[in-house]
């Protein structure tokens, strides 16, 4: 009996230990396709505000790519989407438009929703903010998450490409962690 136990115990931990592997890799390919104006659209996906209506640096790394890419691409427009969460004192969405206005892009290419607290209900309700019929956006975020957030923008009947942002190093573990459980999470239910 014993001798079961072991080998189930060490059966178990390599499907893990492979599945981990896996949830990894794909999530290094998330980054492609890397976008190139194409698309009239771009979707920065918000992430924590501290106190005050300070972009926590996942969000300030989002932010800043999508600086560079509307003033590199002037004719697309930006949609700044997230919610307020239980500890922010402001909506991600309003402190994203805030901070691409004092980088200085023009508020008429800037279109916010600030209702949704996911990642699906990002995509889902800035779905609502686009011209009938678009298919093909862009998706920015912190690279570790773009493999999701594009699977769930699939889900939606959109075409993607993506931008880049760079995780930082301070938080890089824990999030690449939290989100292979994530990943997991969404091959398995589908949001």
């Amino acid at each position: 009996m014993k001798k079961w136990v072991t080998r189930l115990g060490v059966i178990l931990l390599a499907i893990c230990i492979v599945v981990f592997i896996w949830l990894g890799e794909e999530m290094k390919q998330g980054v492609q396709p890397a976008a190139n104006g194409t698309a009239t659209y771009i979707i920065v996906l918000g992430a924590k505000v501290k106190p005050g209506g300070i972009p926590s640096l996942s969000l300030k790394n989002r932010l800043e790519e999508a600086v560079k890419y509307l003033n590199k691409y002037p004719h697309v427009k930006v949609i700044v989407s997230g919610g307020q969460g239980a500890d922010e004192d402001q909506t991600e969405a309003s402190v994203m438009f805030k901070y691409l206005q004092d980088k200085g892009i023009d508020t008429n290419r800037i279109l916010v929703e600030e209702q949704s607290t996911s990642t699906y209900e990002n995509l889902l309700f800035s779905k609502e903010l686009l011209p009938k019929g678009t298919k093909k956006i862009t998706i920015l975020s912190n690279d570790f998450h773009l493999k999701r957030a594009k699977y769930l923008a699939e889900s939606l009947g959109f075409e993607v490409d993506v931008v880049a942002a760079e995780t930082p190093k301070s938080v890089e573990i824990k999030l690449k962690l939290r989100e292979r459980a994530a990943l997991l999470k969404t091959y398995i239910i589908g949001y």
